[in-house]
């Protein structure tokens, strides 16, 4: 198992006020954090350089327990930096790894890093990701990725996830030294769910974990969010057939330029957090879809607030749902209010972190249509055609935790799930905490913690599981 500690630190940033109308909220921080690289699995066709996972560890290393969290689709570890320092903080003896998946390493961050630490500006920072696009006259610029030349991304799917995210878990083991709880958000909480249920090498998933949580997505049911799972040979080979034309990459906005998703949230963020009332950039900007543009010009809070919130967001973008709050009545240009859940500083505070980012810009397809095959938990033709390895369901023996969102909890999937998975195995006892109607997708991970209902109903839950270190 190699490991490269990249950098060790304390690491405050302030949620800066977003005007007069928006009520102060608490300072966020990074609190005790280190990241580090693991080394990952060998997968035919790849770079070695890409062979790798990074992981932002919050709390002490030498804590006894080890929570991980598995980002979800189009999701990166950067997803868990308020809620991974608080549960750090708040519940004894744990640290808390966010694994941010091996296509990270896709990403060229250097700009943002640059513009998070004011060593470029907020404008330079977007001439050089998004600004070029429309200025010709920008010629130092991101140089996206051409798929052409990264068809070994077609393997990245749910084998090689559960490969990295073994050693990552083994890491975290430390020889058995540690306990450790699996935990994700999304498509992250499917991962935590199969990885318990999977075959390694004739050593079930679940021997290596005390615990699974599932943040609004897991598995155990037939589909997630009105998706038709794949079961067969033949659907599993016409999905894998179609990423020869559409590319191995998610293009969550539809502008044709899958990255620019990570982009616009990332830079949006990073000018909400630095900037909050200054007039937003990216509102402006032609290539940002007209759906998330307020409709009157607006700081780069409300720009941000605007685009996430259940309210005014795309249903398309149910991804990235929260329920933050809704425009000011007046201001040149227009603030934010916050009366959600969720203010608009926390979305800013944790979209701006790096190098470990909240979006995942070249999220792999191959991992969306492995998921799916492998949701109900089984062994089906699909899943063989895939190179699943979802033999160990029966003998899964640890408790469960679920919270269900406005998204997973649609038709109540993520408690059905959890509850059929049971079903089918020893799991001694599941957890449902369900807040379908007033939690968007992205509330649990990014609600102001002393309110979040899974941050205070998981704190408990975490204390009593067999095993746990106290």
């Amino acid at each position: 198992m190699g490991v490269l500690l990249l950098a060790t630190s304390t690491f405050l940033v302030s949620a800066a006020d977003g005007g007069a109308s928006t009520p102060a909220v608490p300072k966020l921080s990074l609190g005790q954090t280190s990241v580090f690289s693991v080394k990952g699995i060998t997968v035919a066709g790849t770079p070695s350089k890409y062979d790798k996972v990074m992981v932002r560890r919050f709390g002490s290393p030498s804590a006894a327990n080890v929570l991980v969290l598995v980002p979800g689709t189009s999701g990166g570890g950067g997803d868990f930096d308020i809620v991974g320092p608080y549960l750090a903080s708040h519940v004894p003896n744990l640290q808390v790894w966010a694994e941010n998946r091996r296509e990270g390493a896709l990403e060229d961050n250097a700009e943002l890093l640059k513009a998070l630490h004011g060593k470029v500006t907020l404008q330079q920072a977007f001439d050089y990701y998004l600004g070029w696009i429309a200025n010709p006259k920008i010629t130092t610029h991101y140089q996206p990725l051409k798929a052409s030349q990264y068809s070994f991304v077609d393997q990245w799917g749910l084998a090689t996830a559960m490969g990295d995210l073994h050693n990552v878990i083994d890491l975290a083991r430390h020889g058995g030294k540690r306990t450790v709880i699996l935990g994700g958000h999304s498509l992250g909480g499917s991962e935590a769910s199969i990885y318990a249920a999977w075959d390694f090498n004739g050593r079930p998933g679940y021997k290596d974990i005390a615990g699974i949580i599932g943040i609004d997505g897991d598995a155990g049911g037939s589909g997630f969010g009105g998706t038709t799972a794949i079961t067969t040979a033949s659907q599993a080979n016409a999905a894998l057939s179609s990423l020869s034309t559409k590319g191995p990459w998610l293009d969550l906005l539809g502008t044709g330029l899958p990255w620019s998703t990570g982009a616009f949230a990332e830079l949006g963020a990073l000018s909400a957090l630095k900037s909050p009332n200054a007039a937003s950039t990216e509102q402006t900007f032609p290539l940002l879809p007209k759906e998330l543009k307020p409709p009157v010009p607006s700081t780069n809070l409300a720009q941000l607030g605007y685009a996430f919130d259940a309210s005014t967001s795309p249903a398309a973008l149910a991804l990235v749902h929260v329920h933050s709050g809704h425009l000011a009545a007046s201001g040149k240009p227009v603030g934010w209010v916050n009366d959600g859940p969720t203010p608009a500083q926390d979305i800013a505070f944790a979209f701006a972190q790096e190098p470990v980012g909240a979006v995942d810009w070249y999220y792999p397809e191959r991992l969306s249509i492995d998921t799916e095959a492998a949701s109900s938990l089984q062994q089906t033709p699909a899943a063989t055609a895939l190179g699943l390895k979802l033999t160990e369901e029966s003998g899964v023996d640890v408790p469960m935790f679920v919270i269900q969102t406005s998204l997973g909890g649609a038709n109540n999937a993520v408690e059905d799930a959890a509850l059929n998975y049971q079903a089918h195995s020893k799991i001694p006892s599941v957890t449902v905490v369900n807040k379908a109607a007033t939690y968007g997708h992205l509330d649990p991970l990014l609600a102001a913690p002393s309110d979040n209902a899974f941050v205070q109903n998981v704190i408990p839950w975490i204390k009593q599981l067999p095993g746990y270190k106290s």
